[in-house]
């Protein structure tokens, strides 16, 4: 059984025969389920350079032992920053990580620390002890998505945003769904701030019978 916690915002904890965090933003995030210092993970996946994505991956990876993997420009800035951590940087394409299958696919989004660009924006397709998960990032909608389910699907869960403003909101996550084709979809990314209000309720209208949508409050679990 594979576990999918999620943690506020665009962070979840996904737990099966191995650990694995994606983007944990806790510190600063008004919506977190937990704390860095509760946390362990034998990975850790971020998305993007962005300090929202980004967050507490440091620190949990110094404090456990976990590998960071990101975009190769990502983890080397991480690596140049920081001590006491050990980073995988990848690109677009797949690998094997500690029994761990992952594919490093596009996202359409900006990627920098604030003020310089690092790397390019990026979704993981995770395979976990034979379920399929993907995190889309921060992402707008595109038609290559229909090739993520052909080459490594069929998807048991997508992970995807509906805010809005910096990525797509309910009516384009809900093109990605049929693009997609998932057995389940969790949104994400809506409602930590004002400028990313969004209605699940609205996307989950908008997917229709398309696929299952969980709405999950900050905390609660999804398993798979």
């Amino acid at each position: 059984m594979v576990q999918i916690r999620f943690l506020g915002h665009a962070a979840f904890e996904v737990a099966g025969s191995k650990k694995i965090l994606i983007d944990p933003f806790l510190t600063g995030n008004p919506q977190a389920a937990a704390k860095p210092e509760e946390l362990n993970a034998d990975l850790i996946l971020v998305t993007h350079a962005h300090g929202d994505h980004i967050g507490d991956a440091v620190e949990i990876a110094r404090r456990t032992g976990a590998k960071i993997v990101a975009m190769f420009d990502v983890a080397n800035y991480l690596v140049e920053n920081s001590e006491g951590i050990t980073t995988i940087g990848m690109n677009y394409g797949p690998t094997e990580i500690d029994g761990v299958r992952i594919v490093q696919v596009p996202a359409w989004h900006s990627s920098s620390d604030g003020k310089y660009s690092i790397g390019n924006a990026s979704g993981y397709i995770v395979k976990l002890d034979g379920k399929t998960i993907y995190h889309a990032g921060d992402t707008f909608v595109f038609s290559d998505m229909a090739l993520f389910r052909e080459l490594y699907g069929p998807i048991d869960v997508a992970l995807l945003p509906i805010g809005g403003h910096f990525t797509m909101g309910p009516r384009e996550a809900a093109k990605a769904v049929e693009l997609l084709k998932p057995g389940k979809v969790v949104p994400m990314h809506y409602n930590t701030w004002p400028p990313i209000s969004a209605d699940p309720e609205e996307f989950r209208r908008l997917v229709g019978d398309g696929a299952e949508v969980y709405i999950l409050k900050p905390g609660e679990v999804l398993e798979l």
